[in-house]
């Protein structure tokens, strides 16, 4: 006796099953927060800092949201598949069965890729005050002039191991990880008070070429012609994401991953739904096919940007 032939009903219920397992990166939520939206778009007035308490003196001082903000607009994403029915008629291995399960795993990677495109643009879009998301002169009230794009020359680093900006040493790198930690620490809101003093958590974004380095200079208790590595008992967690959709090939980004608010917003109108003409339909008659079709209205933007690094190695 042959094999049962493939329904739509079997591929629609496999595709949710596996699309609620939501496998996908798990540095999303660390960097970004999600927001629904029932219109079209969503203006996010509230970026920037609360106020820190201070001496009553003369009555409360309100301080009430930024006037800067930013406006993110949904947009409308669709996949769709194609499935002839010869092939479901035919399909005894379950090779089906396993697109079918990358087509979910694809739809949940999407946020995975929007945001990585934010990323890579950060140096040339701007965030809520005006400035590009990295860059070297952010500036909000008493904070000064502020720089979340960091240049470092890795040949003036002091370490007894030297590589290029494309291939640094461990001892390189840990220092570099640092750098953009300690920018990220001593950032300032608009009255001069620090963002980021209780931050303990934080992200170390790498494209895959810069993915061993970066564990290196993380992880291992001696690095460099043995010189012990600090990193390992600093009062703070590091955690190192590989990212393929990077282009990179001298930057690292460095993000803190557990403030309230994020660097990055998801916003998400409608989730993911599978549309489907199967049998009995049109597609079936004219092509003896099925499509199965995913969509969805969300868009992604900027949000904190003193909750995030870049550094290029030069």
């Amino acid at each position: 006796m042959g094999a049962e032939t493939l329904s739509s009903r079997a591929v629609i219920g496999r595709f949710y099953k596996t699309l609620e397992q939501d496998i996908g990166k798990s540095w999303i939520g660390g960097v970004s927060n999600e927001f629904n939206s029932d219109q079209a778009s969503e203006t996010y007035p509230w970026l920037g800092q609360v106020p820190a308490m201070r001496e009553w003196i003369g009555g409360r001082q309100a301080k009430g949201f930024t006037e800067n903000g930013i406006t993110i607009v949904n947009k409308h994403y669709e996949a769709t598949l194609e499935i002839l029915v010869r092939e479901m008629r035919r399909d005894k291995t379950g090779q089906l069965n396993a697109r079918v399960d990358e087509f979910a795993q694809r739809a949940n990677s999407h946020w995975a890729s929007l945001l990585s495109t934010l990323i890579i643009n950060g140096e040339s879009t701007a965030c809520y005050d005006g400035q590009y998301f990295f860059d070297t002169d952010h500036s909000e009230g008493d904070s000064g002039t502020q720089s979340n794009d960091l240049s470092i020359d890795i040949s003036a680093l002091a370490t007894s191991a030297h590589g290029s900006t494309t291939a640094p040493s461990p001892g390189e790198m840990q220092q570099v990880i640092l750098q953009a930690v300690q920018a990220i620490y001593g950032f300032k809101d608009d009255r001069g008070e620090p963002f980021n003093e209780n931050a303990s958590s934080f992200l170390i974004m790498t494209p895959i070429s810069l993915m061993n380095v970066a564990l290196a200079a993380v992880a291992l208790p001696m690095i460099d012609n043995g010189n012990s590595n600090v990193i390992p008992s600093a009062d703070f967690k590091l955690a190192v994401v590989p990212n393929a959709r990077l282009t990179w090939t001298d930057k690292i980004a460095v993000f803190r991953t557990d403030g309230y608010i994020k660097p990055f917003i998801r916003q998400q109108e409608t989730p993911v739904s599978l549309k489907v003409m199967a049998e009995g339909s049109q597609v079936e008659f004219e092509r003896d096919a099925h499509q199965y079709g995913i969509d969805t209205w969300r868009n992604v933007g900027y949000g904190l940007w003193a909750h995030a690094c870049l550094a290029t190695m030069t």
